[in-house]
């Protein structure tokens, strides 16, 4: 029998799971998706789409108006790019993925600022190429510069960065974004941005890209999708753009694989670009139920819970508790029905939970409250 791919082994499957549907009495703090309908402009366009028969193949890297209206999007953020360089994926994942094909080779190294979210990991593995994990500081989650000298070598030749940030909810400033791309250019690194919360920012700066800086355009490849901002998860829709060298890779990638994404949702995916209000209105409600998280979580025995400033999630540390991030995940299900991502399921995440509050402020304040009963009835 002939063996299959060896690197499969060291593979992990992520939050897997702990994501699984539990009954419907649990109260998920687990899942990374909105909990709001895609704006109703979004579905209509698919269904006007439809009907006037966008169904046959097409651009492989999307439509020239839909890349056009990702490299608009892309100004607001000091990114600037031809449209023909953008290439929309089967989602941000996809995307990602993409962009490791086309500028690593089997054996180079990739630093992630750990705890990172697990799938950057398996991708790299999948390359052929290896994760770093460089620890990022306790505190705020924000970069430890020391740690990312000791870990950069010879050999090592991209790093990954997600701000707002996926699991931590942290926000790189404009004055950290500028010292990793000087750390980039200085160790001739390739940046892979992923910008995927880029629309969900709690703190007085938003979120900053690379290109803005100095050394930054030539080396950093930009990726983002409409899955969290727009409420579009299943619609598996995401973008890559970057030099125009990286770019021609990611389409020779693209259409050796994908082709392209569905025609019938082009129109759609430009369409949500347009919309302000509808994505205000999903931003309002997370910045709400941020605080009412944030508060509540604080306010749990053995709990300290660095403020989130980005994104949709707040990593805990729960050692405060006695029990390990594992144990804690488990038994907050079987005793508080309330479900969790324990952290040690990324490495540099042990005492540490993930959750999200993606969720309603109903399931917010109840969620706590069951975790309090708990907690209180083991002192």
């Amino acid at each position: 029998m002939p063996e299959i791919n060896p690197v499969l082994s060291q593979v992990g499957i992520g939050f897997a799971a702990f994501l699984a549907p539990p009954g419907p009495e649990v109260i998920r703090f687990t899942v990374g998706q909105p909990d709001f309908g895609t704006p109703q402009p979004v579905v209509d366009e698919a269904k006007a789409s439809l009907d006037r028969g966008e169904t046959a193949y097409t651009r492989p890297q999307g439509t020239v108006a839909l890349c056009e209206a990702v490299q608009q999007h892309l100004t607001q953020f000091d990114i600037a790019v031809d449209a023909n360089d953008v290439v929309v994926t089967p989602g941000c994942k996809q995307a990602l993925f993409y962009g490791m094909m086309a500028v690593l080779a089997p054996g180079d190294e990739v630093l992630l600022l750990s705890p990172a979210w697990p799938s950057y990991d398996g991708m790299v593995r999948l390359t052929g190429a290896l994760p770093v994990h460089v620890p990022v500081r306790r505190d705020n989650y924000h970069p430890d510069f020391d740690a990312l000298e000791a870990h950069v070598n010879e050999n090592t030749k991209a790093i990954i960065l997600n701000t707002p940030n996926n699991p931590t909810g942290a926000v790189y400033t404009p004055e950290e974004t500028k010292r990793l791309v000087d750390f980039a250019v200085k160790n001739d690194l390739w940046i892979l941005d992923d910008m995927i919360y880029s629309t969900l920012v709690w703190t007085d700066v938003g979120y900053t890209s690379p290109c803005a800086f100095e050394g930054g355009s030539e080396r950093t490849i930009t990726i983002g999708g409409w899955s969290k901002g727009w409420a579009m998860t299943g619609w598996r829709l995401g973008w890559i753009t970057g030099p125009t060298k990286v770019m021609d890779g990611v389409k020779t990638i693209n259409v050796s694989s994908a082709t392209h994404v569905p025609t019938f949702l082009m129109s759609a995916a430009a369409k949500a670009l347009s919309l302000d209000e509808e994505v205000q209105v999903m931003k309002d409600a997370f910045a709400e139920r941020r605080l009412l998280m944030h508060q509540g979580l604080s306010s749990l025995p053995g709990f300290v819970v660095p403020e989130p400033e980005g994104a949709f999630y707040i990593l805990a540390d729960i050692t405060g508790t006695g029990l390990t991030d594992i144990e804690f995940a488990h038994q907050a299900l079987e005793h508080a029905q309330v479900q969790v991502i324990p952290g040690s399921l990324m490495k540099g995440g042990d005492g540490l939970i993930r959750i999200s509050y993606a969720t309603s402020i109903a399931n917010i304040h109840e969620g706590v409250r069951r975790l309090r009963e708990w907690l209180e009835s083991r002192q």
